[in-house]
């Protein structure tokens, strides 16, 4: 049994790490590198605080992981050094977890009942890391290996798209017996995280491995390949009995204000691709911060990725806006009462903000101003209210004297629209929805016969465990669509949706 103590005995401690004038000076994690034997035994210990509780609601689909993670189960294992145990029951759930333990929000954690009195228990199970240590030592052991398939199905699958639903996805197919296809429209495979997720936050050698266990167990991928362009529909539809879109939701939305088309203003994306193909040894990046006053406009997670960019380019400064209030340091129970994901400064989960650079609330731009040359030199902003008319629709309205600031690099980080107009698409005949996604039935298919959905072109931009979760769950959908039954785990419906959602 669990250790009824553990929380009682141990106190919470976070993975350290490195500090900040080192850390901005490369693209390394950002975390300390510690001896395998030492964090071993300082994870095992974390562990212990995990109660095993009666109801763990760490795990629930609606309110912590979708994945459905048996984490008090793996916490056990750690305590007791049964780390091949571990390993072996997280990846039953997870095909990813070096990735989650460091990509996720850990929702999990929120949901964890020592959350419930934080001052009184010390806070959540470090859940995240020990998922993060169970992964890499199983990697450091060998444990990780090629599952090939026993049995050959005959039966071909598409997979267009290669972040973590469709690799998710594709992963699962091939070991239930399919010959799999990964189509990538880009040179490299790995979608958002390939080139929308910095290097300090996921070593792409990470990546490269996973991708090497895939290749063994016999998925193929094809890169800097557009389906509906590169490949007609026709031949798609010849060449395989059935189709997954994971294609992700990146029609980024913009703002529509004086000076947007000033030399200078860019979208997220623009600034993190080319980035990112820096750290892969594609020659400098053609949108550096390197001694520009950066303004990033947007609060969330992309915002967070452009923020630490900017640092390790050597921003000579750095300014993200934010038309939200600041959220409160602790969980407000009048708004989002356990176990639902709260709204809080979450400065653990984005390192970046403790690299440097200022942070402003509840103000929006104005307009963008230009030089004589048409280069972008300073923003306009002012003091914004945020209200939701009687539709739900979010107003932005000023309600003080704008303000100018300096800025010759502006970030557009203010989320996504959905799913990208494309070629594919209007070939299968396929249209999206009001939220800008592509609908399916409770068997994951979409309105064309034989094609699936999963991911963020079905959820919208979402959480990495949830692009998992929905790969696997189609993955089983294909599964019986092609055999008439399957062995394969569903761990969420199409129309699940996290309890702070609902």
């Amino acid at each position: 049994m669990a250790d009824p103590y553990g929380f009682l005995d141990v106190s919470k401690v976070e993975a350290a790490k490195r500090p900040v004038d080192e850390r901005v000076g490369d693209w390394r994690e950002v975390y300390e590198r510690q001896d395998p034997h030492e964090r071993a035994g300082e994870v095992s210990q974390q562990a212990r605080r995990c109660m095993d509780c009666g109801i763990p609601f760490c795990h629930s689909g609606t309110a912590g992981c979708p994945l459905g993670n048996l984490i008090p189960e793996w916490n056990d294992l750690v305590r007791r050094g049964r780390w091949d145990a571990a390993s072996e029951r997280l990846h039953a759930t997870n095909n990813f977890p070096e990735f989650t333990g460091r990509l996720c929000p850990a929702p999990c954690e929120v949901a964890c009942v020592l959350s419930i009195a934080e001052e009184q228990t010390g806070g959540s199970v470090t859940i995240k890391r020990i998922e993060q240590t169970i992964a890499d030592q199983a990697w450091m052991d060998g444990i990780v290996e090629p599952q090939p398939a026993a049995i050959a199905t005959g039966k071909r699958v598409a997979v267009v798209g290669s972040g973590p639903a469709g690799l998710a996805a594709a992963q699962q197919l091939t070991r239930a017996g399919h010959d799999v296809t990964v189509y990538e429209r880009d040179d490299r495979i790995g979608g958002l995280m390939r080139y929308g997720i910095p290097e300090y936050k996921l070593e792409k050698a990470m990546l490269n491995q996973r991708l090497a266990q895939m290749r063994a167990e016999g998925t193929r991928f094809v890169t800097e390949c557009e389906v509906g362009v590169d490949v007609t529909i026709d031949a798609l539809r010849a060449q395989y009995d059935a189709v997954v879109l994971a294609v992700g939701a990146l029609r980024a939305r913009d703002n529509d204000v004086e000076g947007r088309d000033l030399a200078g203003v860019h979208l997220a994306m623009e600034h993190l691709v080319p980035a990112n193909k820096e750290c892969e040894g594609d020659g400098p990046s053609s949108i550096s911060a390197e001694g520009r006053h950066v303004v990033i406009i947007g609060g969330g997670d992309t915002g967070a990725d452009c923020l630490g960019t900017a640092h390790r380019q050597g921003a000579a400064s750095v300014t993200q806006l934010d038309y939200n209030p600041e959220p409160p340091e602790y969980r407000d129970e009048s708004s989002a009462p356990w176990p639902m994901w709260p709204v809080v400064l979450r400065t653990r989960l984005s390192p970046a903000h403790a690299e440097g650079g200022e942070r402003r609330y509840q103000v929006a731009v104005q307009r963008f101003v230009g030089d004589d040359d048409g280069n972008l030199r300073a923003l306009e902003i002012a003091e914004v209210k945020v209200e939701r008319d009687e539709t739900g629709r979010r107003r932005i309205t000023p309600v003080g004297d704008t303000l100018e600031i300096p800025c010759d690099l502006a970030l557009l980080a203010i989320g996504f629209d959905g799913v990208e107009h494309m070629p594919l698409l209007d070939g299968l005949g396929l249209t999206l929805t009001p939220r800008g996604t592509l609908r399916c039935g409770q068997d994951w298919q979409t309105d064309s016969p034989g094609v699936f959905v999963c991911g963020d072109a079905h959820r919208g931009a979402s959480l990495i465990v949830w692009a998992i979760a929905e790969g696997r769950s189609a993955a089983a959908a294909v599964d019986t669509y092609l055999m008439g039954e399957t062995d394969l785990p569903a761990p969420v419906r199409p129309g699940a949706l996290p309890l702070a959602v609902i």
